[in-house]
């Protein structure tokens, strides 16, 4: 999972990059403005996001993101302690709110919650499944019905996208942002050329045709049944 955390204090944003390391991958942005940015790219899982922020505060980053129906989930993470601080933060759209100074276990259980809230998983699930497809995020693997599957290079980032965002369009720019990252030096045509070798692979196990091409758009992971 991919957490974006928009934190002004360099310090504190390495802290919590780091904090969280072992569970997620972390982008970060040091001011609202290229926070809001960032977060309107629809690429990132969860948004960690301070209030106290230059160009913009974190009260209207997260009423821009509400407003523009980006609905990832967002834990706000400031000193601001008041009950009426926490009030305008709820009722901006956030999911959760965490007090600075915090211990890590705390941040993490926070996470989690959101999590399973958000997608109905666990923070320390380890596979993610699409009818017989298998992918172990630990190691990984991947089988279809308990066949292996030989995926190559950046060929699991794209199906786990995919897998997490079945059923939606996902944008050439979106998988390009999510796996290659905005400072790679390739360009999103690389998409095009995972997703045909992507088909390749997932061909001799009759998978492929669950990776959809929806014309003009992008890319989506969907049943017989989907466009």
């Amino acid at each position: 999972m991919k957490v974006l955390v928009i934190e002004d204090d360099r310090n504190l944003s390495g802290a919590v990059c780091e904090s969280i390391a072992q569970m997620f991958d972390t982008e970060q942005a040091f001011d609202g403005e290229e926070g809001l940015y960032l977060a309107q790219q629809g690429i990132y899982d969860l948004i960690i996001l301070d209030i106290m922020l230059p160009q913009m505060d974190g009260y209207e980053v997260l009423r821009r993101l509400r407003e523009a129906d980006t609905h990832t989930p967002v834990l706000l993470l400031t000193a601001k302690d008041g009950i009426g601080d926490k009030i305008a933060g709820f009722k901006a759209g956030a999911d959760d709110y965490l007090v600075k100074p915090f211990h890590r276990e705390e941040l993490l259980l926070r996470l989690e919650a959101i999590v399973r809230r958000s997608t109905g998983g666990a923070l320390t699930a380890s596979c993610l499944n699409f009818l017989g497809l298998s992918l172990n995020l630990k190691s990984r693997g991947a089988t279809i019905n308990d066949e292996r599957v030989e995926l190559q290079g950046k060929q699991f980032d794209m199906l786990e996208y995919l897998i997490n965002n079945q059923g939606i369009i996902l944008t050439k720019e979106q998988i390009f942002d999510r796996i290659w990252g905005f400072d790679s030096e390739t360009t999103a045509n690389v998409v095009e050329v995972y997703a045909s070798n992507l088909r390749k692979t997932l061909k001799p196990f009759g998978y492929d045709k669950y990776i959809k091409t929806v014309r003009g758009m992008g890319y989506m992971l969907g049943g017989e049944q989907d466009v």
